[in-house]
């Protein structure tokens, strides 16, 4: 899907970006298992299995939850109780085994990691890992939100000045600076 957006500078902000232009009530992208699964493999976090509703309902709970946390933390406020809950159950998904030793009739030895019995949710942990991982960053970075109008999304600001606008200059900040020079130039008329 063309619609999948990288910008985020983290996992779970990709995550937290796939519902779009929240400032005009949202653009949902994750409408299906399907996309689910799209999205999944675009950031390679799924090789094989097929999400289901459940599945998907859990991605945007998570999604949302995530996004509240992450907020908050850049507000300087403590994420709220149920989201930190949430993230957590998550993380917990698919407990992913330990390694183990196998040996082999011929005798070989190698080094296995069991696959997970839910390779969806093994996917969404992995998400919710990283959210904890840059919650729980300190000194907190600096997560802006895009301030063109019709844009929203959340990304890490890794600028030298920490003082980022748009989550991507190539898109809204081209978009906001037309903007800008086509104002300046109906006063100036």
């Amino acid at each position: 899907m063309s619609d999948w957006v990288r910008d985020g500078g983290r996992l779970c902000l990709d995550l937290v970006n796939t519902l779009r232009d929240r400032y005009g009530g949202g653009r949902e992208l994750l409408v299906s298992p399907d996309l689910l699964a799209d999205w999944l493999r675009e950031v390679g976090l799924l090789a094989d299995g097929r999400p289901s509703d459940a599945h998907l309902a859990s991605a945007v709970a998570l999604r949302e939850a995530i996004d509240r946390a992450v907020l908050a933390r850049a507000d300087r406020a403590i994420p709220a109780g149920p989201d930190v809950e949430l993230i957590n159950a998550a993380a917990r998904g698919e407990n992913r085994e330990a390694l183990q030793l196998r040996v082999g009739r011929d005798g070989s030895v190698a080094a296995v990691r069991p696959q997970p019995r839910d390779p969806v949710r093994a996917a969404l942990a992995a998400v919710a890992v990283d959210a904890i991982e840059l919650l729980a960053t300190e000194p907190f970075p600096r997560v802006a939100v895009c301030a063109f109008h019709r844009c929203g999304l959340r990304f890490l600001d890794t600028s030298p000045a920490r003082n980022r606008q748009w989550c991507s200059m190539a898109r809204c900040g081209n978009r906001a600076k037309a903007r800008q020079h086509y104002a300046r130039r109906r006063a100036g008329a």
